[in-house]
C-alpha cells in the first residue's frame, strides 16, 4: 500500500505534523501550571483549547473541502504555529496576564489545522478501492493512537530539561514543517475541485449519523477508562503503574488495527462495527473486577484490541456515506464526535468514582459504547453515497 506513488511522502509528512498533538497538551499543560501557579487557570485554558478545537473543526474541515488542503492548511497551519510560538515565549517564565494566556490558547485551538481528516480523505483518492481504503484506514488510525503514545513521551524530556515551553516551541516547529510538507506532494495538487459557490451542505441521514453515533460513545468509555485507570491504581498505592497500563492499552490498539487492515472480511462494515463495538464494551464492564494492576493491563490490551479496527470502521462508514467533495468533513465528524465523548466520558465518571464502587463505575463506562451499537442493531441499513449531489 504505501508502495502506491506519493502515498509514502505523504503520509510521513502528515506524521510529522500531527506528532504536534501528542505533544502539545502535555507540554502546554505543564508550561501554563509552572508560569501561572494556577492549576485553574491552567485547566481552564486547556478546555478552552480544547473547545475551540472542537467548534470550529465544521468550519475548518469546510474551508479544505471547499478551497483544497494546499489552499487551506498553510494558513491554518501558519496561524496555530504563530499562536504557540507565542505560547512558548509567554510561558517561558512568569508574570503573563492570565488573560492573555486564556485568549491565546483559546485562538490556537481554533485555528488547529485538520491534519487526520485531510490525510483520510487523501487515502480515498490514492486508493479509492474497498480494500485498500480499509488497510489505509486501519495503517493510520494505529499510526494516530502511537503518535498519542509518543508525544507526552517527547514532551517529558523537554519537562525533564526543565523547559516544558520548549515541547511547546516544538509542536510549533512540527505542524508546520508536517503540513508544509503534506501540502506540496501531488495527492494535495490532485484534490477534486469544485464549482465556484458557497460551501455545499451535506444532509446528515442514518448512514451518516451511525458512525458518529458510536465514534462518541467509544470515546466517552475510553475517556472514562482513563481516569478510571488512574483511580485504580492510587487505590493500590501504584499510581506510577498507570503509564504501564495506558501503554498495554495502546499496545493492543495496534495489534487489533494491524489485524483488522491486513484481512479481507466478507461481513459488512456495519456488523463489523456493532460486534466490535459490543465486545470492547464487555472487555470495559469487566476490566473493574481485576484483581491487581496486571490484570488489569491484560483486560486494557484485550480492549485495545477493539479500539482500532472500531475507530477505523467509522471513518470508513463516515468517508463512503458522502460525495468525494465532503470528505474531510465527514472525517471530522468521526474526530470531534469521539473527541468530545471521551472529554464528558472523563468528566462524568470523575464525578461518579466518589459515588459508587470502581467496578460500576467501569460498567458505567461500558454502557455507551453498548447503546452506540445497539443503534446499529436496531435499524437497517441504509445505502452508501451512490450519485447524492451535496446539499441534496
Amino acid at each position: 500500500m504505501l508502495r502506491t506513488p506519493h502515498a509514502l511522502r505523504t503520509f510521513v509528512a502528515a506524521l510529522v505534523g500531527r506528532l504536534s498533538y501528542g505533544v502539545v497538551f502535555v507540554s502546554l499543560t505543564v508550561a501554563l501550571t509552572l508560569a501561572t501557579g494556577s492549576y485553574a487557570l491552567a485547566g481552564g485554558a486547556i478546555a478552552l483549547f480544547g473547545l475551540g478545537t472542537v467548534l470550529v473543526a465544521p468550519l475548518r474541515a469546510g474551508l479544505v473541502d471547499r478551497f483544497g488542503p494546499r489552499r487551506v492548511l498553510p494558513l491554518l497551519a501558519g496561524a496555530y504555529a504563530g499562536l504557540l510560538a507565542a505560547l512558548a515565549v509567554t510561558t517561558w517564565r512568569p508574570g503573563t496576564p492570565g488573560g492573555v494566556l486564556l485568549v491565546l490558547t483559546a485562538l490556537a485551538g481554533a485555528c488547529a489545522p485538520p491534519l487526520g481528516p485531510v490525510m483520510r480523505a487523501m487515502w480515498s483518492h490514492l486508493l479509492p478501492d474497498d480494500a485498500g481504503r480499509q488497510r489505509a484506514f486501519a495503517l493510520d488510525t494505529v499510526a494516530e493512537e502511537l503518535l498519542f503514545v509518543t508525544g507526552p513521551l517527547v514532551a517529558g524530556l523537554c519537562i525533564a530539561a526543565g523547559a516544558p515551553a520548549a515541547g511547546v516551541a516544538l509542536a510549533a516547529v512540527l505542524v508546520l514543517t508536517g503540513t508544509l510538507a503534506m501540502v506540496s506532494s501531488p495527492v494535495a495538487r490532485a484534490w477534486p475541485r469544485r464549482a465556484a459557490g458557497p460551501v455545499a451542505a451535506v444532509r446528515i441521514n442514518r448512514a451518516r449519523l451511525e458512525p458518529v453515533l458510536v465514534a462518541c460513545g467509544v470515546g466517552i468509555g475510553l475517556g472514562a477508562l482513563g481516569l478510571l485507570i488512574v483511580a485504580f491504581a492510587t487505590n493500590r498505592d501504584q499510581t506510577a503503574a498507570v503509564a504501564w497500563v495506558e501503554a498495554a492499552l495502546a499496545a493492543g490498539s495496534a495489534v487489533g488495527g494491524i489485524a483488522y487492515g491486513a484481512r479481507a472480511w466478507t461481513t459488512s462494515q456495519r456488523s463489523q462495527l456493532a460486534v466490535l463495538a459490543v465486545s470492547l464494551a464487555a472487555v470495559l464492564a469487566v476490566a473493574g473486577l481485576a484483581p491487581g494492576i496486571a490484570a488489569l493491563a491484560a483486560a486494557a490490551a484485550l480492549a485495545g484490541l477493539f479500539v482500532a479496527p472500531t475507530l477505523t470502521i467509522t471513518y470508513l462508514l463516515a468517508d463512503r456515506s458522502v460525495p468525494s467533495e465532503a470528505r474531510t468533513r465527514a472525517g471530522t465528524w468521526v474526530n470531534t464526535a469521539f473527541n468530545a465523548g471521551s472529554s464528558g466520558g472523563s468528566a462524568a465518571v470523575g464525578l461518579l468514582i466518589s459515588r459508587a464502587p470502581l467496578a460500576v463505575c467501569f460498567a458505567a463506562a461500558a454502557a455507551p459504547v453498548v447503546l452506540s451499537a445497539t443503534v446499529i442493531l436496531a435499524s437497517r441499513p441504509q445505502p452508501v453515497f451512490a450519485g447524492e449531489r451535496a446539499g441534496a
